[in-house]
């Protein structure tokens, strides 16, 4: 009977479809599958011809620029191309606007960082005793092959551009320590270095500093008093700013620092010459709400024969021939010259009970000694500082002599490393 005849599709053909024909949903997996294999071939292709339009785009441009301005005038264009595009942006033209009008627009402050108009101001004096051109090398042959015009800013560089300034101690917030490095002898990165084996360094056809930012700020304000153009962020390794917690108390922190910049001597039309002191270091006595700094000095070491590196060009392009030389440079200093005084003193009740308005006698203060609870030596704080820049320097490296007494002690071998300059800091 037709009610007993088994309807049942067989298997294979439910799978294949009746008479043998392929189902819809197959194929359709088939064409989305063709398709996905042409967008992911085609991705590269697309990608590729655009690079290839921007390289020739960009060598049209060399090229036009070459004819336009010539060698030494692209090369000028070029210090001002941060971003290697052919094109200055406003931002990239700054500089040039603020050399021809003398104006300077503000620099950007911290966000968190709102100046008390009734806070503490702090006075500092920079000294500074020339490079001794005695020291260089090429002072043996008397700089022959030096042109004169390479060394124009070296040689007129010869004392501080501000010999005296005031800043607001809250600025000197920048030195704080953050959250989690509250201990005597943490040590942390205040700027931290942007260099590593894929970043390469940065250019050396460059004449004016980018925009210092957040606590950058500070930092190339106090170096601006050696010089108008202080590149907080070296070209090379290392970079940055390290600063450690030497003492503290309840109210207190002494903290060292250490700061690697370098500041560009030359002018248009001369080529750069790039000054790089070893290191810049110091420390700083602040309250731990920074509204009083008790003490702050900021120097050049001098305790080494040479503590400068200097560099210069001699063309019109980033891999035009350079000069390289070293020296030793006596003094560069910032000292405090005496702890931060408000310029209003107000009651409990906020009423204003004496100020400072420049035309009456200073107001008078007699400041509390401060007794540290906690503390270690200014050379293991140092140290603490070095580890951070060069995680080389977790291994000891001993003076000759004492490299073989505790060789002989330990039964080990010597290593010994001959150096023109300093391994641990820019004067190499």
């Amino acid at each position: 009977m037709a009610a007993d005849v088994d309807k049942t599709i067989p298997e294979k053909e439910r799978r294949n479809g009746h008479n043998g024909q392929t189902s819809p949903g197959s194929g359709s997996w088939f064409y989305r599958g063709m398709w996905t294999l042409l967008v992911v071939c085609a991705v590269p292709l697309v990608a590729f011809g655009i690079k290839s339009y921007q390289d020739s785009q960009l060598l049209r441009r060399h090229e036009e620029g070459i004819r336009a301005l010539g060698a030494e005038g692209l090369f000028l264009f070029s210090s001002l191309d941060t971003d290697h595009d052919l094109y200055l942006s406003p931002e990239e033209f700054k500089p040039i606007a603020e050399k021809l009008t003398g104006i300077t627009p503000p620099v950007d402050l911290e966000e968190d960082v709102i100046d008390d108009p009734n806070g503490e101001t702090l006075v500092l004096e920079a000294k500074m005793q020339p490079l001794l051109l005695e020291s260089m090398t090429k002072s043996r042959d008397g700089f022959l092959g030096v042109s004169h015009s390479s060394l124009s800013g070296l040689r007129s560089w010869t004392s501080p551009a501000v010999p005296s300034s005031s800043f607001p101690a809250s600025q000197f917030r920048v030195f704080l320590p953050p959250k989690g490095k509250v201990e005597v002898g943490d040590a942390w990165w205040v700027i931290p270095s942007e260099l590593n084996i894929f970043t390469g360094y940065l250019p050396n056809n460059r004449y004016h500093p980018p925009t210092p930012k957040g606590k950058e700020v500070l930092i190339h304000s106090l170096l601006s008093m050696f010089h108008p153009l202080p590149f907080i962020k070296s070209r090379f390794a290392p970079q940055g700013t390290v600063a450690c917690i030497r003492a503290s108390n309840e109210f207190y922190y002494d903290i060292v620092f250490r700061i690697h910049a370098e500041f560009q001597l030359n002018v248009v039309p001369n080529f750069p010459f790039w000054f790089t002191p070893g290191q810049f270091t110091g420390n700083i006595v602040v309250s731990k709400d920074a509204s009083h700094v008790r003490h702050f000095h900021l120097y050049v070491p001098s305790n080494r024969s040479l503590n400068v590196d200097m560099e210069w060009l001699y063309g019109a392009s980033e891999s035009s021939n350079m000069e390289v030389d070293i020296g030793y440079l006596p003094q560069l200093e910032l000292q405090s010259v005496g702890p931060s005084t408000p310029s209003v003193i107000v009651d409990e009740e906020g009423n204003v009970i004496d100020s400072q308005d420049g035309s009456s006698e200073p107001i008078q203060f007699i400041f509390e000694e401060i007794h540290w609870t906690s503390e270690m030596s200014q050379e293991e704080a140092f140290h603490r500082m070095e580890v951070t820049f060069y995680p080389f320097k977790k291994v000891p490296y001993l003076p000759f002599a004492e490299a073989f007494e505790r060789a002989e002690a330990e039964q080990k071998l010597v290593h010994s490393i001959l150096l023109w300059g300093a391994l641990d800091d820019q004067s190499c």
